[in-house]
């Protein structure tokens, strides 16, 4: 008789070890996942960014790449999805000392089939369990969708969380993405009921203006807090280089 355990490895079904460390929820059983208010962080390394890992004590790593950075052949979802024990050790001793980490951001394409994004979703909360339960890591939940019409699965399972991410890289340059964001930001105020607290991750060098994008959120008495990061930081010296190149 096969153990459940060599089944579920026979079944690519590695994954469970960590489902079945919490429960399901809404309309795709995606994971419960959830993260009680904590500390603000004052800098976000990017995934390759290891040199940057340990910053600050108050450095939070995330994965605002394009996804063959960190979800490929070798990527972390793959590790976990096959067990691959080699694999996980080395992703173990990368996230070694870290104690904070956003959600990884598998990206969400509207003009693809909508099953690949929900999937993407599930990677995500996998993922995010993982490095909680076997790194000892805090993982903020991160918010992301391809349309509006994902509003009403996005935050399935986050129900109790006090604190989320978004990232809005890119998303100033238009005026439909500006309104989808606050839509999606109303949306996510409106219906996680324990929230206190959006980390964003922005590479503008007018925090003004990325806070009235998020004015929904701090009227009603929500906490917006806006890291460094290494973009950000490149984007504030370009600024002051070209300020004094115009005042000479």
């Amino acid at each position: 008789m096969i153990k459940k355990k060599d089944l579920n490895k026979l079944l690519n079904l590695n994954f469970v070890d960590l489902t079945n460390k919490t429960y399901n929820c809404g309309k795709y059983d995606l994971p419960y996942i959830k993260c009680s208010n904590i500390v603000s962080p004052d800098y976000l390394a990017l995934y390759s960014e290891t040199f940057n890992y340990h910053k600050t004590d108050r450095t939070f790593v995330c994965f605002y790449q394009y996804d063959v950075k960190f979800d490929n052949k070798n990527g972390i979802f793959e590790a976990i999805y096959h067990n691959d024990v080699k694999l996980l050790e080395k992703y173990k001793k990368r996230f070694k000392g870290v104690k904070y980490a956003i959600a990884p951001d598998y990206s969400e394409v509207g003009d693809i089939p909508r099953i690949e994004n929900v999937y993407r979703l599930f990677k995500s909360r996998i993922v995010a369990l993982w490095l909680w339960l076997e790194c000892d890591i805090i993982v903020i939940p991160n918010i992301t969708y391809a349309s509006e019409t994902y509003f009403n699965i996005m935050l399935d399972g986050m129900e109790d969380t006090e604190v989320v991410a978004f990232s809005i890289k890119g998303l100033l340059k238009k005026r439909s993405e500006r309104k989808l964001l606050q839509k999606a930001i109303e949306y996510t105020v409106d219906n996680l009921k324990k929230l206190k607290k959006i980390i964003v991750y922005s590479v503008s060098v007018n925090d003004d203006k990325v806070r009235e994008l998020f004015e929904y959120a701090s009227n009603n008495e929500i906490e917006i807090v806006i890291p460094n990061n290494i973009l950000k930081e490149r984007n504030i010296i370009n600024k002051e280089v070209k300020s004094n190149g115009q005042d000479l």
